[in-house]
């Protein structure tokens, strides 16, 4: 399944009003830099993930009509498989280079279409900002796209990783950052990239849970080093995985 294929145009809009009003009705929303998001040219947004609402949270707060992936593990069920399909959602494998994926990304964002990835890889444990992964410079590089950082915060109170069931009428803050340009992510390389970005987010994070009443979480120099750690784990891992092969593989594509 391809990223938005077999999704109608008038199904999509009904799925984008139901989406609105779930979370308008059961949640009590607050959203800051909405002007901060382009409107024209293609866009990842990138945002932490704190819960499953926040694909939701990510596109009743933009303007622009939003592709996703998720894991693979998430359409074995044909049904849920299919619902998502329907939001634009394709899927990715999780820890290992999916160049079918990657390819797919690519594609959708040479299109102009905006493309959210969490790119944390997995939902956090305790509402904190993980480290972000890297290879995303690859995409810009490829594509042109900016990187938008987007930040949710309360959707781990109203349905984090561990928990049963959802809680509803929760206070849910969204706040978007300004966008990063491909030439700047270029320039910065893959692993300044990742680790800027992860600062960057969690300096938004601080910021929006302060407007909320909250306390923000104190990472320390937690971001730097969990950040420089990973970049050279990827690396180790590319170059196991032969990344000669890799890009000739993007480039065929």
């Amino acid at each position: 399944m391809g990223i938005g294929k077999g999704c109608g145009w008038l199904w999509y809009r009904l799925a984008w009003v139901l989406m609105w009003v779930l979370s308008r009705t059961f949640f009590r929303m607050r959203v800051w830099g909405r002007e901060n998001v382009p409107m024209e040219g293609p866009l990842l947004l990138l945002s932490n993930h704190q819960s499953y609402f926040d694909p939701i949270f990510c596109q009743v707060t933009q303007g622009r009509e939003l592709w996703y992936v998720a894991r693979d593990t998430l359409f074995r069920n044909r049904f849920f498989g299919w619902l998502i399909g329907t939001v634009h959602a394709s899927p990715i494998k999780r820890g290992e280079m999916d160049m079918a994926a990657m390819r797919n990304i690519i594609g959708q964002l040479k299109e102009g279409k905006t493309l959210c990835l969490f790119p944390e890889g997995t939902r956090t444990e305790d509402g904190r900002i993980s480290a972000v992964k890297g290879g995303l410079s690859l995409i810009t590089r490829r594509t042109g796209a900016k990187a938008l950082p987007v930040v949710i915060d309360g959707a781990y109170e109203a349905w984090g990783k561990g928990k049963k069931r959802p809680r509803f009428w929760e206070q849910i803050g969204v706040m978007i950052g300004e966008p990063f340009t491909a030439d700047e992510i270029k320039e910065m390389g893959d692993e300044e990239f990742a680790r800027r970005f992860t600062a960057k987010l969690r300096e938004m994070q601080g910021e929006l849970r302060r407007k909320l009443g909250k306390e923000a979480f104190d990472y320390g120099d937690e971001g730097g080093a969990r950040c420089e750690n990973l970049s050279r784990r990827n690396t180790k891992e590319k170059k196991l995985k032969g990344r000669k092969e890799d890009k000739e593989s993007l480039r065929d594509g």
